[in-house]
């Protein structure tokens, strides 16, 4: 149950998309909302989980093919990585890419962001970083740049592309054309379909660890909306939809 309570601005957007997503009769709610700063910690374990092949499995892409890609993408960029965590991956273009103007980094959690940007801050002393706390699925500003030539180019890493139903990826492409514009580029990741087991154990980890994380979406309802969810009453659960062709964790109430 969610009291009518006096709420901030950004509670009272969660409040109106919680409630459509509850109103539902196959209820969702947005995965944006796993992100608070307890979420985003939740979800770094993940990454470094034995079972969650998708972060080392993009890492030694990058690795193997970081050449080619800083070719393709050039010098005197503007890195703008949406929904950037802690910058693990980013770190290895940082690194290889020429003269970067700067990187941007975009994400839902502002405590989480502050935090990796002093991190990332001492470890790139010459390099611009312009964080941006904001939901990069809505519109949101990039922050003026010193060199109007340089080129912007999105990174969206992670597979993350996979949150969106066929439709809604297809409008979050055209957004993020729109975001970088005519000379923009986009550097994406995307997971493959594979056997179900390590599917369905890389988001269903031995640990709990996923558990948790989903778990932590009702945890923050109650904290933020004043809701009252009886967490240990919900049970995390992981299904591959063979129909849709996608992996899904859902809350089920016990």
């Amino acid at each position: 149950m969610i009291p009518a309570v006096q709420l901030k601005e950004s509670s009272r957007n969660i409040l109106n998309e919680v409630l459509t997503g509850l109103s539902k009769s196959q209820k969702t709610l947005p995965s944006k909302y796993f992100y608070d700063k307890i979420g985003s910690g939740l979800f770094e374990k993940i990454c470094e989980l034995d079972e969650y092949y998708l972060t080392r499995t993009e890492i030694s892409i990058l690795q193997n093919n970081i050449d080619d890609i800083s070719n393709v993408m050039g010098k005197n960029i503007r890195l703008v990585e949406l929904g950037s965590g802690s910058s693990l991956k980013t770190r290895l273009i940082l690194d290889h890419v020429e003269n970067i103007d700067s990187y941007i980094p975009v994400d839902i959690s502002e405590d989480f962001l502050t935090d990796i940007v002093k991190d990332l801050q001492k470890e790139y002393p010459n390099l611009k970083i312009q964080p941006v706390a904001a939901d990069y699925t809505e519109g949101f500003s990039i922050p003026g740049s010193p060199e109007s030539g340089s080129r912007k180019i999105a990174y969206y890493p992670g597979s993350t592309i996979g949150n969106f139903t066929r439709d809604n990826a297809k409008n979050f492409i055209g957004s993020i054309s729109q975001l970088v514009g005519k000379e923009g580029g986009l550097l994406i990741g995307f997971d493959l379909i594979k056997d179900r087991k390590t599917l369905i154990e890389a988001y269903d980890d031995s640990e709990g660890v996923t558990a948790a994380f989903n778990k932590n979406i009702l945890n923050r309802i109650n904290r933020e909306l004043n809701a009252d969810f009886n967490i240990d009453r919900f049970e995390h659960r992981v299904l591959f939809n063979e129909t849709e062709k996608r992996i899904e964790m859902h809350l089920v109430s016990t």
